[in-house]
């Protein structure tokens, strides 16, 4: 009897044993807590180290890391160390989590055709009209538009500046540009701006720039001052002809999938830091201006002033070209100006 009650004993305890193998720990304290992972952005763009639009990028990495408690991380890489612009917007239409600056002229030759008019030169007079028609409800319409094409626009109101030309020979009147090869991005508006000038736009990435002015594949490039200065480009190009062709503000984009990815704060978060960014940018290019231009004088570039009315009055044609006012909604230039009110 008291062998029976004795195995009888075991097993109860070798059952009980099991039972709580087998149960879940139950959580104690801070351990039961889930962690998960930030959400990690990368964000390319040619811009150099040093030059204010890279200062700002920076600027709103401290900025969206610090608001976001960390859950939001943005991992900078300037010099085109992602490659072009185009090939990252296409990594961004492929769901990746990439951020890059564009404008108009990239958003026509991806679907939206009335965006491209922003970047035509001489479109603005002023910064003001530039910020007035960002807030416009033209503005709004062609950004669903872009956003339906996979491209979601996070923040527009950054300065990239007055676009001005340097050349390796100098350029003081719009007959002085007639077959000079200058490079432009790659895409057609700009192309087609300056071929109304009478030059030969020649498309390339901007880290091939230098070699291709060393080399005689080109003959200058335009771009703001800082960009200019800080490619070092005046080192084998010494002549700079201040004809602001282009008043640039950039955006800012990421693809419309991966934003969708994000919870309605992180987006607020995204958006709101590039804004705070973008503020920052514009305090530091307004300040850097006029010191890059004492910078190029010191270095012996030959600083060209030239009529603009002139320049102005050459580019007019640009309006009016087959190849955009087949596209454009009718009236688009009349409708743009008025928007800048």
């Amino acid at each position: 009897m008291k062998r029976r009650i004795a195995i009888l004993m075991v097993a109860v305890m070798m059952l009980a044993l099991l039972a709580a193998c087998s149960s879940p720990a139950a959580p104690q304290g801070d351990t039961a807590k889930e962690t998960s992972e930030p959400v990690i952005i990368q964000i390319g763009y040619e811009n150099n180290p040093g030059e204010p639009l890279d200062l700002a990028v920076n600027e709103w990495k401290r900025l969206l890391e610090e608001k976001s408690n960390g859950t939001m991380k943005l991992e900078v890489f300037p010099s085109s160390q992602l490659g072009s612009k185009n090939d990252i917007i296409d990594q961004m239409l492929a769901g990746d989590s990439v951020i890059t600056l564009a404008d108009g002229a990239f958003y026509a030759d991806r679907g939206v055709p009335d965006f491209g008019i922003v970047f035509g030169p001489y479109l603005f007079d002023t910064w003001e009209d530039a910020w007035n028609l960002t807030k416009s409800d033209w503005y709004a319409e062609q950004s669903t538009k872009l956003e339906e094409k996979g491209l979601k626009l996070l923040t527009s109101n950054w300065m990239y500046g007055d676009r001005h030309t340097l050349t390796k020979k100098p350029v003081r009147t719009v007959a002085d540009l007639k077959g000079m090869k200058i490079r432009v991005p790659n895409n057609t508006i700009q192309i087609k701006g300056f071929e109304v000038l009478g030059a030969t736009p020649t498309p390339m990435a901007l880290g091939e720039v230098y070699t291709s002015l060393q080399q005689g594949t080109i003959d200058g490039l335009e771009n703001p001052l800082p960009v200019l200065y800080n490619g070092k480009f005046h080192e084998v190009a010494k002549y700079l002809t201040l004809d602001a062709h282009v008043k640039n503000f950039t955006t800012w984009i990421c693809g419309t999938e991966f934003f969708n990815s994000l919870t309605p704060e992180q987006q607020q978060i995204l958006m709101e830091t590039g804004n705070e960014a973008g503020l920052y940018n514009n305090d530091l290019q307004e300040k850097v201006t006029q010191e890059t231009l004492e910078k190029f004088k010191a270095e012996g570039v030959e600083i060209i002033e030239v009529n603009q009315d002139e320049f102005r009055k050459a580019a007019e044609p640009f309006y009016t070209l087959p190849e955009f006012t087949s596209q454009w909604s009718e009236g688009l230039y009349d409708t743009v100006k008025e928007s800048m009110k």
